[in-house]
This record gives C-alpha cells, sequence and structure tokens, in this order.
C-alpha cells in the first residue's frame, strides 16, 4: 500500500496551516430521503472549493528547497491544477500546467488566478502526459501528478482523520472515485484507525472502470467516459487500483439523472452548491443499492468539491 496511517497523521500535521478543516454538515430531507443519518463532509467549502489542495500541498511542502526551485508542473482538467497552482504559491515556486482544452472554463480561470502557466492540451490521457513530459524537460519542474503519488493520497486521507473525529458511532463513508487518490487515501486511513467502518466508492455510470476493474479484478482503463462529472473522467493509477481491489467494499455507480438530483437536493434542502463531481457519492448513498444495507446507521458522504460554473450549474439544475 502506498501509505500507512503514521504517514496520514503527519501530512494532516502539516498540511494543517493550509487548508480548511471542513465541517461535517446534515439535512433532515437528505437523512430521510436516505433513510439514515448522513454526514455532508463539505468539500466543496474546502480552499480552492475542492479536497484537492490537501493532496497538492502537501506534496508541495515534501520538496527539497532544489526541487522546489525548479517549480512544479502536473497535468488536469482542473481542481487539481487550481490546488497546486494555490501551493505553489504559498511557497513562492513556478506552477505549469498542461489542462485539456475541454476543461470547465471557471476551473481555468481559477487555476490562472492563482498564478499558474496553463499549456493547452488535447483531451485525452495521452496528450495530458506528453504535454506533462515536455514542460518537465523544459523547465526542469517537480511531476505532481493529480492521485497517483504518495504525498497526494497522504494528504486526501486526512478527510478521514476529520470524519472520525466530527461523526460518532461512523459505520460507512462514501467517496467519488475517478484517479482514486481521494479514495485511496480515506480507505487507507480507516483501515488502520478504524477497521469497523465500511468503505464505499461512488462513480458515474458512463465513466465505470473502477467498477468494471472491480468485477472483474483487473484494472480496466478508461476509455470513453461520458458524464457530466469532469473530475471523475480518468483511470484509477498503479497505486490507487490495488487500495481499491483489496479495501473497498463495492462500487456504486449512479445516473447521470440521479446524479443531478443530488446536486438539486445539496442545493435547495442543505443550501450547498456542489458540483457533478462531488455529488456523486450523495447520489450513491440514495440509490437503491447502497439503502438496502439497512445496518448502517451513520453514513458520512464526501462532497468533493463545489467548483461549478453557475451558467452550467444554472442549466443542470433547470432540467
Amino acid at each position: 500500500m502506498p501509505v500507512d496511517l503514521a504517514t496520514i497523521r503527519a501530512a494532516h500535521r502539516r498540511i494543517a496551516p493550509h487548508v480548511h478543516r471542513t465541517p461535517v454538515m446534515t439535512c433532515a430531507a437528505i437523512d430521510a430521503c436516505a433513510e439514515r443519518a448522513v454526514g455532508l463532509k463539505c468539500e466543496n467549502l474546502q480552499r480552492v472549493g475542492a479536497f484537492k489542495i490537501r493532496g497538492a500541498t502537501n506534496a508541495v511542502l515534501r520538496l527539497d528547497d532544489e526541487q522546489a526551485a525548479r517549480g512544479v508542473v502536473t497535468h488536469s482538467s482542473g481542481n487539481h491544477a487550481q490546488a497546486l497552482a494555490r501551493a505553489a504559491r504559498t511557497r513562492g515556486i513556478a506552477c505549469y500546467v498542461v489542462m485539456p482544452t475541454n476543461a470547465p472554463v471557471v476551473k481555468r480561470a481559477a487555476t490562472e488566478g492563482y498564478g499558474a502557466t496553463i499549456h493547452p492540451c488535447e483531451p485525452t490521457l495521452a496528450a495530458r502526459e506528453e504535454g506533462a513530459r515536455r514542460v518537465m524537460e523544459e523547465t526542469g519542474a517537480t511531476l505532481i501528478p493529480p492521485f497517483d503519488h504518495p504525498d497526494v493520497i497522504a494528504g486526501q486521507g486526512t478527510v478521514a482523520l476529520e470524519l472520525l473525529d466530527q461523526i460518532e458511532d461512523l459505520d460507512a463513508v462514501i467517496a467519488p472515485v475517478g484517479g482514486g487518490g481521494l479514495l485511496a487515501g480515506i480507505t487507507l486511513a480507516l483501515r488502520q484507525a478504524a477497521p469497523h467502518v465500511r468503505m464505499f466508492a461512488a462513480e458515474p455510470a458512463g465513466a465505470d472502470d473502477a467498477w468494471r476493474s472491480k468485477q472483474r479484478g483487473e484494472r480496466v482503463p478508461m476509455t470513453d467516459p461520458r458524464t457530466i462529472a469532469d473530475g471523475l473522467r480518468t483511470s484509477l493509477g498503479d497505486l490507487t487500483w490495488p487500495v481499491l481491489r483489496d479495501h473497498v467494499e463495492a462500487v456504486l455507480r449512479v445516473s447521470e439523472d440521479e446524479i443531478v438530483g443530488s446536486m438539486r437536493a445539496l442545493f435547495e434542502r442543505a443550501k450547498l452548491v456542489v458540483e457533478p463531481s462531488g455529488a456523486v457519492s450523495l447520489a450513491a448513498a440514495l440509490g437503491d443499492e447502497f439503502r438496502a444495507e439497512t445496518s448502517l446507521r451513520r453514513v458520512a458522504v464526501v462532497l468533493s468539491g463545489g467548483n461549478v460554473d453557475p451558467a452550467r450549474a444554472y442549466e443542470l439544475l433547470a432540467r
């Protein structure tokens, strides 16, 4: 496994001055729909609007001075890009981001606002990786990938440490899965700190490589993702796949309508603005498959981000 509990606890201490301890909110209407107590871990209220600041900050602060002086580079459609740019600015170093041309405008604008240099690329994983490799050769910058990196995974795992303090008698956690950094970090923290807590992943049915991988027992790459959850369109990584394979109980798939319905419930009833990727975990909690788990009385769902363009949010919620 890529990290252990001691590493995650060290990451928590390291990043504490630079990130928010996000609240866990509750909503009676959502509890009624889910037929259990649901704690909403509001990473949509995190700095840069997503959990990604945790892993990015941990990775940047772990660089030695010589590495930091050359800057950092990544490829990302948005939330990790913003997080790395913000973390780099905190340390006063350069940040280069290879970003697909179909990335949400609001996320690109925020990334540039934090001072990053954007290098556009075609919206394929191959183009993203090639662009990052080229920037590394040109600048000497250190690659901080979006999810498949021990320091990034350790930083994301700090979400679990907070949840254990915030929710008494926690039975289960549902986290969204794209590349798997958040899921892996939370899962590894819980396996050691609270092994009784059951771990579930949530995924759009139109980008279900994690579900297919879990079913087959081998990693199945993402080929043609079709989902509004832009942050979950990537494949599992070398480090994150074994964690899902061995320690995540199940991957729960949700439809596009269920994602929008969860966004609407969060907006109308909990008064929370959550992007599609962040609403996937609640959609899973409200789905028939998970509701059949009647023994689970206290469940946390991770609302992983809130970076959605207002016009896009209006379009989705007005359906």
